[in-house]
């Protein structure tokens, strides 16, 4: 960025700054306005199509300019800013403009926490936001969830029900003041109005009741997290056996009350976008929070309603730092909900009260959920708080819609250089997962002003993004899994190519249409060649096998001759004595999968035989980890396959300690991947790696292949803005199938 000289030296100009990135509802325009008064320069600021658009004069442009990006508002990015020069018009005024439409390629920020300068007025008895629990200004607050379009005014978002008191209209225009054209302004005169008081909602918690919120991005439940029986009440209404709730508490140091919190983890649960924090549990909250498991997800207050309610808590019963469980309110496997009517309706039989306000939630985002892997925050789930910062690209690419999988769901807009991935959308399992879906898709594409030229999808024939794709009358290309899940690392590290690639997964659909799983992949960004895959176990029972850890385990002994255990060891299952026919049969369907490995140590090592959740027996078996050890001669590598036949073996012992057979699991694991990765790297020359796939949500795992990459001399590279499991999928979509028509301008087939 550069400053054009002036015409003469008598006749100082006038410049007009394009400003891109996310300016738009962050006070960007009170700040422009502030600095040109300042530099007693003349002209306007306004959004516009593009972000925001500036017209400046005067004899202080040049120290105007230099200061623009300098000093910006807290919840700003600024992308880049064009300079050029236009015809004076001697204006010694500086105002804000009305917005200029246009096609937009501007962007909006998302959802942030409560600021401190509005917590200060939210607990002052002298201001007019006493106790209001939807107090905001230009640096926090909603912002993504009430959108329906850009630019980003009060007319074009859930506000615009609520016309502004004389008071608040005031703030909205005062240039000097914090709440200058704040665009979800509003007080106790003019604004949304919660159905309860605070003090109700206090005294139900403090009882043991149950407690649905309408929270920014979606109803959430609420309960005492020291009350067992709540938290088991809570668990039998919503029908949720065993996996994890994560905790709200007041502050970090009441977090880290229940939780060993080190700087890391505190910075990110003071973040502006206040995620859920995987931290290790301290076990002094009830056992059915997180059972089995020795993290807990933690996060502290979002909105003005959260810290009013903890502090009422406090007046209402005095204890320890309160926590409280802090889940999605919906029925197990459906959507967040978010409409009032449909949440009464829902809602009545789990919760001992509702609570909801009259400000319309128009996008609904799912808590983010962050975790420390190998030094560096990553994430599990992303959605409130991050949702819809884009991920830049290496290279523009035509506009692409992308639309993942079926678990972890998520779609992708590319416009340009710039990928916009969606917030978290769950498993499409049910028509509600669906048209959340399908609204997703709508919302993203308009509020980007985005049309696709075409739907990259799953190879996958028969999941419901896939008869999406090619529902919607476009042009479309296949992308496959484990291909995708590589080629989201490359894009979010700006590698167009060529790389290695580890996928460690539970299941994708192989483009031979195996159960795939466990792949070393070579990438080109459009492309990708199988360089080889863990050793295939059968799967007795199929899709079964993925919810019966036991079955995968009775494979595993059967591999190992030793199929007459199965009946003894399993014999509690029903189907135990049945077990080595059906894995006597030649047809059966077999995996390389890297998850049904981990499914399958876990039902030798009796820490679970049945899932009650994704994930659950993994989970549990990185739990029991205190550290990691290698077996040696533990694996062994031929032709392109890891088999780890010798360390299974050991494993099969029942004379192990259990915690001591974990440890030796992810460690054995770990550096027979690296040396699988090392052998590769030689054979192509390819010294560039990057990790992907659900299981390099494993800390231990992660962690341990990370270093063990770097003492053999080269860097792996983990996602860190996207999580590793499917969530990320779609951006990988995204930027395979944007390669592939770049080079090819083909616009439909299979990307191979």
């Amino acid at each position: 960025m550069s400053v054009p000289g002036p015409t003469s030296a008598a006749e100082p100009g006038r410049l007009r700054l394009r400003v891109r990135g996310a300016v738009q509802g962050v006070g960007f325009r009170p700040y422009v306005h502030g600095l040109a008064t300042r530099h007693r320069l003349g002209g306007f600021v306004a959004n516009d199509a593009d972000g925001v658009v500036i017209e400046v004069e005067g004899d202080g442009i040049a120290e105007f300019v230099e200061a623009l990006p300098r000093q910006t508002p807290p919840l700003a990015r600024i992308d880049d800013i064009a300079v050029e020069r236009v015809a004076a018009m001697s204006s010694r005024d500086f105002c804000i403009g009305a917005s200029i439409g246009g096609r937009v390629t501007t962007r909006i920020v998302p959802d942030a926490a409560t600021c401190e300068a509005c917590l200060a007025e939210l607990f002052d008895p002298g201001s007019r936001f006493h106790l209001y629990p939807f107090v905001n200004c230009t640096h926090c607050g909603p912002r993504f969830t009430i959108a329906e379009r850009l630019p980003y005014d009060r007319a074009t978002t859930a506000m615009k029900r609520f016309p502004l008191c004389e008071a608040c209209r005031q703030d909205y225009e005062n240039p000097l003041g914090r709440r200058f054209h704040a665009e979800a302004i509003s007080c106790p005169c003019c604004g949304p109005r919660l159905s309860h008081g605070i003090d109700d909602i206090a005294a139900t918690l403090a009882a043991g009741g149950i407690v649905a919120i309408k929270g920014l991005g979606g109803y959430q439940l609420l309960c005492d997290a020291r009350d067992e029986q709540a938290v088991q009440r809570l668990r039998a209404r919503k029908q949720r056996d065993g996996k994890p709730f994560a905790v709200m508490l007041a502050s970090v140091d009441a977090a880290s009350e229940v939780a060993e919190i080190d700087l890391t983890e505190r910075a990110l649960l003071e973040h502006v976008a206040r995620p859920i924090v995987l931290s290790k549990s301290r076990h002094h909250l009830a056992p059915s929070v997180a059972p089995g498991l020795a993290r807990i997800g933690v996060m502290l207050p979002v909105a003005p309603l959260h810290h009013l309610l903890f502090h009422a808590l406090r007046a209402h019963v005095c204890k320890t730092a309160w926590a409280l469980v802090c889940t999605s309110a919906n029925p197990s496997g459906e959507p967040l909900l978010t409409d009032d009517d449909e949440a009464q309706a829902t809602l009545h039989d789990i919760a001992d009260l509702i609570v909801t306000h009259d400000r319309d939630i128009v996008i609904r985002a799912d808590d983010s959920v962050v975790a420390i892997v190998a030094g560096a925050p990553s994430f599990i789930r992303r959605a409130r708080g991050y949702v819809p910062e884009p991920i830049r690209l290496a290279r523009a690419v035509p506009p692409m819609l992308a639309v993942g999988a079926h678990l972890k769901a998520t779609v992708t807009v590319t416009r340009g250089d710039e990928a916009f991935v969606s917030q978290h959308l769950g498993d499409l399992d049910t028509t509600q997962a669906i048209r959340f879906f399908e609204e997703t898709v709508q919302h993203l594409t308009s509020i980007l002003d985005v049309a696709p030229v075409a739907i990259a999808h799953d190879m996958h024939p028969d999941m419901a993004s896939t008869r999406f794709a090619h529902g919607r009358g476009l042009p479309t290309l296949s992308v496959q899994h484990h291909h995708a899940h590589a080629a989201s690392v490359m894009a979010e590290h700006g590698l167009t190519g060529p790389a290695l690639a580890l996928v460690l997964d539970g299941y994708g659909y192989g483009s031979d249409g195996g159960a795939w799983g466990g792949e070393l992949l070579s990438c080109d960004g459009a492309g990708f060649r199988r360089l080889g895959h863990l050793a295939p176990l059968k799967m007795p029972g199929g899709d079964r096998a993925a919810r019966e850890p036991w079955r995968m385990a009775a494979a595993v002994l059967h591999d190992l001759d030793r199929g007459t255990e199965i009946g003894t060891r399993f014999d509690d299952q029903s189907q135990a004595r049945h077990m080595p026919m059906l894995l006597d049969r030649a047809d059966g369907p077999v995996t390389t999968s890297a998850g049904r490995l981990f499914d399958a140590v876990a039902g030798l090592l009796g820490v679970g035989a049945v899932q009650s959740y994704e994930g659950e027996a993994a989970m549990k078996l990185e739990a029991l980890v205190r550290e990691t050890t290698t077996l040696d001669h533990g694996w062994t590598i031929a032709d392109g396959v890891l088999s780890l036949r010798p360390l299974l073996a050991h494993l099969a012992s029942d004379r192990l300690d259990v915690a001591e057979a974990a440890g030796l699991f992810h460690g054995t694991l770990a550096a027979a991947c690296v040396d699988w990765i090392t052998m590769a790297s030689r054979a192509t020359g390819i010294g560039t790696l990057v990790l992907s796939g659900g299981c390099f949500v494993n800390a231990h795992l992660s962690a341990q292949i990370v270093r063990g990459c770097r003492a053999a001399g080269f860097d792996a590279l983990l996602p860190r803005r996207l999580p590793p499991n499917d969530g990320g999928l779609s951006l990988g979509q995204a930027w395979a199938a944007g390669l592939h028509l770049v080079r090819n301008e083909n616009l439909s087939g299979e990307i191979v």
